[in-house]
């Protein structure tokens, strides 16, 4: 049903856009989303606001790949948030991963429970097109692109730019608009 869709997926961009702005969504209706559903809605909404090499997909159907890598937490949420939803024509699907095998992955969620190996996870990523988010702390310096930092009851956005360019991505200044931009490039 193309109504539906289009409302679901009106209802998720708006709940973005408010967050973004800085909305409490935790003080508003009595059926106020969860923390782990607010990131799975960040996740999925950051399909739409980052460009992809073309490269990044062999045919014009392949699908979109959402990985998650621990974060067991968000899961139900983002399957339900993907379901039936397509990117440029290309269908979302979310993937957990069980080992390094990270090679289809369009973005990377980075579960809290893998922060001894973040920097190792950071490096197998490294250049191949792959956007990384997570919620560990300082996960933006030590090179994931998106962390997710819960500061009193608000999710807010640090980006590593730096990354996101060296791996090839493009994210639009709508999402860097409302983020704090974590530069790691040394400046010689």
């Amino acid at each position: 049903m193309p109504g539906l869709a289009v409302l679901k997926n009106f209802r998720a961009l708006l709940l973005f856009a408010l967050l973004c702005a800085g909305a409490q969504p935790q003080h508003a209706a009595a059926a106020a989303p969860t923390e782990h559903q607010v990131k799975a809605v960040f996740v999925f909404n950051f399909s739409h606001f980052v460009a992809w090499p073309p490269e990044a997909f062999t045919t014009p159907t392949q699908p979109f790949v959402i990985c998650l890598l621990g974060g067991d937490e968000l899961d139900a949420q983002l399957q339900e948030a993907v379901a039936g939803e397509h990117i440029d024509g290309h269908p979302l699907l979310v993937r957990r991963l069980d080992g390094d095998d990270m090679d289809d992955c369009q973005i990377l969620y980075i579960g809290r429970d893998e922060g001894s190996q973040l920097e190792r996870i950071v490096a197998l990523t490294d250049r191949r097109g792959t956007l990384t988010v997570s919620d560990l702390d300082g996960a933006a310096r030590r090179g994931v692109m998106i962390q997710l930092a819960n500061e009193q009851n608000r999710i807010r956005l640090l980006i590593n730019v730096d990354a996101a360019q060296a791996a090839g991505l493009t994210i639009s200044s709508n999402l860097l608009r409302p983020a704090e931009i974590v530069r790691t490039r040394r400046t010689q």
